[in-house]
């Protein structure tokens, strides 16, 4: 069937393999800088196992935000090949700035003000969901994984630490909580896949739909194969753009063991793929940032976390890099619809 779609799928089908590759890189550092920051993982070893699952994540818990990205925010209907190309280049250049900075950046929330600026120009905007569900949960969700592990450094390291008969020295190397703190990584990267993969997905499958004429019977064909070409991709950007973000994230703002690790991991992949459930695309880098200040902040205080170059970089980039793509996703939009590129 894909035979009938022509060249008008192949250049927004390489804009989501684009923007595949530079979300790979950042969702690379969020899924696996504790577990380097714990030094439990090779850098060389996170593209294979980030790749794989990632993929399994897609197919398995993506296709509810797939299904939100795809249409919850601008009908399907409206989402012919320019339209996806425009909104896919306005997320995918706001995602490798952040890449080039070297700051894990939230492809969910470019892929969102990316799509609320195309909306916004023709007019086709959908905001029930948006303001009552994804814009509420990008607020507290990452406010929550901070509470949680500062909370859980309260529960369980200190309790631990006051015993006096523990060394974490020698806890940190047995193999067993090694192994734990990896599958806790693997964890995320999983719930990554269920989330993150649909901000390209989502539009290339209503444009396949779009353009060869399919029902919602046939909507689970659409979703799977955008899946299929789109999740490798995050493999390779996590090998082009990952080891230098995972370093910066895993290393720069605080130091923690795998006790630490394997909590940021849990906290992170949790709150993720609870929000996946419900068809939220959820901000991946802010909870797992605010997962691992909170535990900085147990360990280290408030002001010393904060106060850190890194940390301060990594706020300018999370307000200037959706901005940009809200603003890309309203300009290339209005440029094309100019130049006849589309029809709105």
């Amino acid at each position: 069937m894909l035979t009938s779609v022509g060249p008008a799928f192949i250049i927004p089908l390489l804009a989501a393999m684009f923007l595949g590759v530079n979300m790979g890189g950042s969702g690379a550092a969020v899924a696996f800088s504790t577990a380097y920051g714990a030094r439990v993982l090779r850098l060389d070893l996170v593209p294979g196992l980030f790749g794989l699952c990632v993929l399994a994540g897609a197919l398995l818990a993506g296709s509810r935000v797939a299904d939100t990205i795809g249409r919850g925010i601008i009908p399907s209907e409206a989402m012919g090949s320019g339209v996806v190309t425009v909104v896919l280049l306005a997320i995918a250049f706001s995602i490798m700035l952040a890449n080039l900075l070297g700051v894990p950046q939230s492809t969910s929330q470019a892929t969102v003000l990316a799509l609320v600026g195309a909306g916004l120009y023709l007019d086709r905007l959908k905001i029930t969901f948006l303001l009552t569900w994804i814009i509420p949960a990008w607020i507290i969700m990452p406010v929550l994984a901070y509470l949680l592990t500062h909370a859980l450094g309260h529960i369980i390291h200190k309790p631990i630490r006051n015993t006096g008969g523990v060394d974490f020295a020698v806890l940190a190397r047995h193999p067993i909580l090694r192994w734990g703190v990896i599958a806790a990584a693997c964890y995320v990267a999983f719930s990554i896949g269920a989330n993150n993969v649909a901000n390209a997905t989502g539009p290339i499958a209503s444009l396949i739909q779009k353009e060869i004429g399919a029902d919602d019977s046939t909507s689970g064909i659409a979703m799977l194969l955008a899946m299929v070409i789109v999740a490798p991709c995050f493999a390779f950007g996590g090998s082009i753009f990952g080891p230098r973000v995972v370093k910066d994230t895993g290393t720069e703002i605080t130091r923690f063991g795998p006790l630490g690790a394997s909590a940021v991991s849990v906290v992170t992949g949790s709150l993720l793929l609870s929000a996946s459930l419900l068809g939220i695309p959820s901000a991946l880098a802010q909870l797992n940032v605010g997962a691992i200040i909170g535990l900085g902040s147990y360990k280290e205080g408030h002001s010393a976390v904060f106060s850190r170059r890194h940390v301060r970089k990594i706020l300018v980039v999370w307000a200037v890099s959706p901005a940009l793509a809200f603003i890309l996703g309203f300009t290339l939009c209005a440029l094309g619809d100019t130049i006849g590129a589309f029809k709105p």
